[in-house]
Formats: C-alpha cells, sequence, structure tokens
C-alpha cells in the first residue's frame, strides 16, 4: 500500500517509520493538501493529514481520480475534510480520536501556571540579568473557581488535575457525565452560569457549527472582570476581533491559547525572518497579559507514539481488507 504523508515535520517522520510495516511505502512531503498540490498523491493509495491540510470537495475529487481510496487523519479534529463528499466519493476516513488527552491537558494547566505567574516574563528578564520582579504578581489558584468547557477526555483530566491545586470546578457539557463529576467533586452548570461565576475558563470542545465563535463579544460581556481564557482544542472556538476589543478594555485579565483562528500558514512554520502578514495575530502578540504557543499541546513522545501507532495500524487494516480500530472511522 502506497501512502503520501501531506504537512511533515522531522518529527513525524521519525515516528512513523518506526511504527512503519513493510507492507506500506511511505513519502512523505513537507508541504500542506489542498485543491492545488493533489496531484503529488497521483499513484497513491492513501494520503495521510494533519490539522491545517484542506480537504474540500474539489481536492477530494482530485484525489479520487489519481487512485486514492482513503484518508488517513493524524489528529483527532475533522473540520478540515468534507466527510459529505468524501462518503459520496466512498473514500474511507480515520482519524485518532484519543492519541494522549494527558499531554493536552497538562500542556493546559502548563499555559495558565506560566500566563498566571508571569514565567515567560521573568525568563526573559533574567536572561537580560533584570531581576525585578515589579509587574509579575500573580494569584493563588487555590480556591478560586474554574469553569471546564467539554468534558471529553482532555476536559476530565484538566478538571481533575485544577481539582488538585484546590479549585472549584464548574463544567458544562451538552452530554454531561454525572458519574465522573460526583466522583470528582465537579458541578455541572448552565453555560451561562460557568461564564459569569468562572475566574478561568478553559476550553476542550470540538469545532463545529455550534461551537463555531462560542466565545463572542455577549459570552465575553457575561464574564467576570479579570477573566483568565484558556484554549486548546480549536482557534474558531473564540471570535478573536471580540478577544481583542475585551482585551483592550481591560475586562478580560489574561488569555493563553495553543490555537489560533487563521493558524494556516503560521503555525508549525519557522517566520523569524519575515514579517507576519496577520494583523490580527499581530496585534494579539503585543498584549503582555496574552501568551500563545503554536499548536504544540500533542507534543509529548507518548502522543506522537500512538498518533504513529493507531494511523499506521488503520493503514495496513485497510491494505488486508481489516476493519478500522473502533472510534477512528469518520467515513
Amino acid at each position: 500500500m502506497k501512502v503520501s504523508f501531506f504537512d511533515t515535520k522531522p518529527y513525524d517522520r521519525s515516528y512513523f517509520e518506526k511504527c512503519a510495516a513493510d507492507s506500506l511505502r511511505l513519502r512523505f512531503h513537507e508541504f500542506r493538501l489542498n485543491q492545488e498540490t493533489a496531484m503529488a498523491a497521483s499513484g497513491d493509495d492513501a494520503v495521510c493529514v494533519f490539522v491545517n491540510d484542506r480537504l474540500d470537495r474539489s481536492c477530494l475529487e482530485q484525489l479520487h481520480a489519481s487512485g486514492v481510496r482513503m484518508v488517513a487523519l493524524r489528529c483527532a479534529g475533522f473540520n478540515q475534510v468534507d466527510l459529505d463528499a468524501a462518503r459520496a466519493l466512498g473514500l474511507a476516513v480515520t482519524r485518532v480520536p484519543a492519541y494522549s488527552p494527558h499531554a493536552v491537558a497538562e500542556h493546559t494547566v502548563a499555559l495558565l501556571l506560566a500566563l498566571n505567574r508571569k514565567i515567560h516574563r521573568a525568563y526573559n528578564r533574567v536572561r537580560e540579568h533584570n531581576f525585578s520582579l515589579s509587574g509579575l504578581v500573580g494569584f493563588d489558584l487555590h480556591g478560586k473557581t474554574v469553569g471546564i468547557v467539554g468534558t471529553g477526555k482532555i476536559g476530565r483530566i484538566t478538571a481533575q488535575i485544577l481539582r488538585g491545586f484546590g479549585m472549584e470546578v464548574l463544567a458544562y457539557d451538552p452530554f454531561p457525565s454525572a458519574d465522573w463529576a460526583r466522583s470528582n467533586a465537579v458541578s455541572y452548570v448552565p453555560f451561562n452560569e460557568l461564564l459569569e461565576r468562572s475566574a478561568i475558563i478553559s476550553l476542550h470542545l470540538p469545532l463545529t457549527a455550534s461551537t463555531l465563535h462560542l466565545l463572542n463579544a455577549t459570552a465575553f460581556a457575561r464574564m467576570k472582570p479579570g477573566v483568565f481564557i484558556l484554549n486548546t482544542s480549536r482557534g474558531k472556538l473564540v471570535d478573536t476581533t471580540a478577544l481583542i476589543a475585551s482585551l483592550k478594555s481591560g475586562a478580560i485579565g489574561g488569555v493563553a491559547m495553543d490555537v489560533y483562528e487563521e493558524e494556516e500558514g503560521v503555525f508549525f512554520e519557522d517566520l523569524s525572518g519575515q514579517i507576519l502578514q496577520d494583523d490580527v495575530l499581530s496585534r494579539l502578540l503585543t498584549f503582555p497579559n496574552v501568551l500563545i504557543t503554536s499548536h504544540q499541546a500533542f507534543l509529548t513522545h507518548e502522543a506522537l507514539g500512538e498518533i504513529a501507532r493507531v494511523t499506521v495500524e488503520n493503514l495496513v487494516n485497510r491494505s488486508k481488507g481489516l476493519p478500522f480500530l473502533d472510534g477512528t472511522v469518520l467515513a
């Protein structure tokens, strides 16, 4: 089975080559998959893609015409794929639904700690031999209220870590897990109540039509003054323009994010020698109370290993006519 991997970095190649089966022939491309680059998979049986590859109907039609019959996402999110078009074309689509929820949850808490205690600013100061503590005052997490929006695996682990800090944890999810909440002293509340009561709000949701810009100007207006917002889930859950307006007014105390609305073409790339063309992102980076990492929450040895294992196993199963792994099939 011949497979083209798109939008790959050295760490992708390393982990997939370790897991590769003899029945697979892997080709790695650094560029992203879209309508213009789909011909690079000509003659392949499958493609393996990441979060910023764009598999719209036109791209999928080109893949199908060139012989591709399977799309393997090496990520959990799938909003970049037109699943209706894939089904109509008979393309199988799989993903990795839970590569390491601990990796993302722990990164979320790391961002919170760094933002609150201003570790990033202190680090830069000390490297310049500036040992002043002025402007570095944070607050105790103990006793504060945190709102977890979305209680899938990542949201639940994040909540449990923060309970360990002695925080009161509120949660919102359309499909609450009552038994888990009871055993972890977590309280499910309506979404608006969570916004109004939480000193810290952490997002752990997929991007759907109903969650697009879930945090918008109306939501920000309901929040407590000085609220901290964490997003390690999907960039488009947050209306960035409204977020900037709330930051400028001082209503929001701090923002830590590992994702961004328009991260395609920016995140995962070294643009240090260029002028950043995204004016919105440039504005966000000017705020001293905004901390941004470039979609690295998943980046642990354990997560990369699991992504490679699940993806390769599904590719091998496809080549042998066997069922895909449970929970990985999208189309």
